[in-house]
């Protein structure tokens, strides 16, 4: 029974995953070992299972599992997130093979697959990583290699801890100082409109609160589930949590011909297609987006605001990149400035708006900091979210302390300043010249276009695959997009993501890069990218 359900393990991951899957891994996934000399997949093996506290080797069966893949959430079954998928697995074991003195065509994996600043070399802001230092170890306040004015945020924070300590637990919201600092930068951020710091929520980065403020809206009304409107091209944490939640995705196309422009009416039609089967109850915006990299004018959000009210839903205003804009022309404007300005009836629409440390020029994304900002939310509903995220304590300290730095920065004058402000530029101005090389790298590629980054921190291009390749997907048992992605790994190191993982318009074929790889490596990158394709497109043309 033990090696039926090992061997249907091992051909279940190689059929999801489209790849060879190590056999020793699923041996180690299911406390399995086997005799020598017998061969992996037999049935005759010798297996046994160690299960601590069970039966000895060879006594114990399947039958003994609590928990088996036929009765677990079935919602976790059918949720996928695309940024840690199968790629970015096989992306890791070819750096262990490569470790292990492995010949490859290539010296390390370049992971281009998600938006982890440091760790593809971004410096971290000196300010920020001081005062994460006092707060861990306050007897740095001592230190004279301080600022003054480190020290003070160190010491406003510590105040704010029970038991002036970071390591301990906090208010379910997060610090009372903290929000109040970020309630006075969202006023400064959208001109002097009202903040109130008691709608400011921090969170274990920006997913966090999204999800938090997603769990309101699972209720089934007449029968039907609830629905989300949600981009397409959207970042999975998106469609991943929906299904976890067992809500229905319903999603909305970009237009790519317009540098992935939001058309009012493509709402309209994405809505009416899913109400026939479903109850939609709120509308994301990515802006700027994420895997497309489009920066919305302010003349868009209003008519997406407007169409938000006539439909009745509730905004979700997805803005973590609201530092990361770079092409001429386009500026940020936050969703609650736009319709608090357009006043009565739409600046009394229920909107969340979050905002995370781990994007923008921090990048601070295993420190996990975020918040959300809740407005016109019904003070009963406010109340159960309240007390929907009591039952996770509270977001880490240290990520609350991270999200101070970026709302309440140093001040012209004061010590840190100019340091602050000059490390703040110089990134934000390598984010703007590697937004500009990849888009124009790419354009260059026989078969690729690329529209411009405008802001976040990712390139969105369609290639044309020929027919050949595609087939090859299909015999493959991969999508054409992904079979691209998997050649380019194995053969140059580059780990990117299919657009199957972000969704697509039918027979296009895309996927998503960050422009975060510092220039000359992203120059290196490139140029193994546009060689590698060069050959692909011969061998399959």
């Amino acid at each position: 029974m033990v090696v039926k359900c090992f061997v249907k393990a091992v051909n279940m991951l190689q059929s999801v995953f489209g790849m060879s899957v190590p056999v020793a891994a699923v041996r180690a996934a299911f406390g399995v070992s086997r005799s020598r000399g017998t061969n992996v997949l037999s049935s005759t093996s010798s297996w046994s299972v160690h299960l601590p506290g069970r039966s000895p080797p060879g006594m114990a069966t399947m039958a003994s599992r609590c928990v088996t893949l036929d009765d677990i959430n079935p919602n976790v079954k059918i949720m996928e997130y695309a940024v840690r998928g199968p790629l970015v697995i096989r992306a890791g074991e070819i750096e262990k093979e490569l470790a292990k003195g492995v010949s490859k065509p290539f010296n390390e994996v370049i992971k281009a697959n998600i938006g982890d600043c440091h760790a593809m070399g971004q410096v971290p802001i000196t300010f920020i990583r001081q005062v994460l230092a006092l707060v861990a170890y306050p007897p740095l306040l001592d230190d004279p290699r301080f600022p003054e004015d480190v020290k003070q945020k160190a010491r406003d924070i510590l105040e704010g801890c029970r038991g002036s300590s970071v390591g301990s637990y906090t208010d379910s919201p997060g610090i009372e100082v903290i929000r109040k600092h970020v309630a006075e930068y969202i006023e400064r951020r959208d001109g002097g409109i009202p903040a109130d710091w008691q709608n400011v929520i921090l969170s274990a980065g920006a997913s966090d609160g999204i999800k938090s403020v997603l769990k309101l809206l699972i209720c089934d009304v007449g029968g039907k589930k609830p629905g989300v409107l949600i981009p397409i091209p959207q970042y999975p944490l998106y469609s991943a949590t929906l299904a976890e939640f067992n809500m229905e995705q319903v999603g909305y196309y970009l237009d790519e011909s317009k540098n992935w422009g939001l058309d009012v009416s493509e709402l309209q039609r994405s809505l009416d297609e899913a109400r026939k089967t479903c109850n939609p109850r709120a509308l994301v915006i990515i802006n700027p987006g994420n895997p497309t990299g489009q920066v919305l004018s302010r003349k868009n959000i209003e008519e997406i605001v407007k169409f938000a009210h006539k439909e009745k839903l509730f905004i979700f205003a997805d803005e973590v990149y609201q530092d990361n804009v770079y092409a001429e022309g386009s500026k940020f404007f936050s969703f609650k400035k736009v319709l608090m300005e357009m006043g009565s009836p739409y600046s009394d629409m229920e909107l969340a708006s979050f905002m995370s440390c781990s994007k923008g020029y921090m990048g601070e994304c295993g420190l996990r900091g975020g918040y959300v900002e809740i407005v016109n939310l019904c003070p009963q509903v406010k109340a159960m979210l309240l007390k929907s995220i009591s039952a996770m304590l509270c977001p880490t300290v240290l990520g609350q302390t991270v999200m101070d730095c970026v709302a309440n920065p140093p001040k012209k004058g004061e010590p840190s300043y100019e340091l602050y402000a000059k490390e703040k530029a110089e990134v934000l101005e390598s984010l703007r010249v590697r937004a500009t090389m990849v888009a124009d790298a790419f354009n260059s590629f026989e078969g690729f276009s690329c529209n411009p980054v405008q802001g976040a921190m990712y390139a969105f291009p369609q290639v044309k695959v020929p027919s050949k390749a595609i087939e090859a997907a299909k015999k493959a048992g991969q999508a054409a997009d992904t079979f691209y992605a998997f050649q380019l790994l194995e053969k140059t190191g580059i780990c990117i993501v299919p657009g199957t993982g972000f969704g697509q318009r039918k027979d296009t074929y895309h996927f998503r890069t960050t422009i975060l790889p510092q220039p000359e490596k992203l120059k290196e990158m490139l140029q193994k990218f546009g060689d590698f394709h060069k050959e692909f497109v011969k061998e399959y043309k």
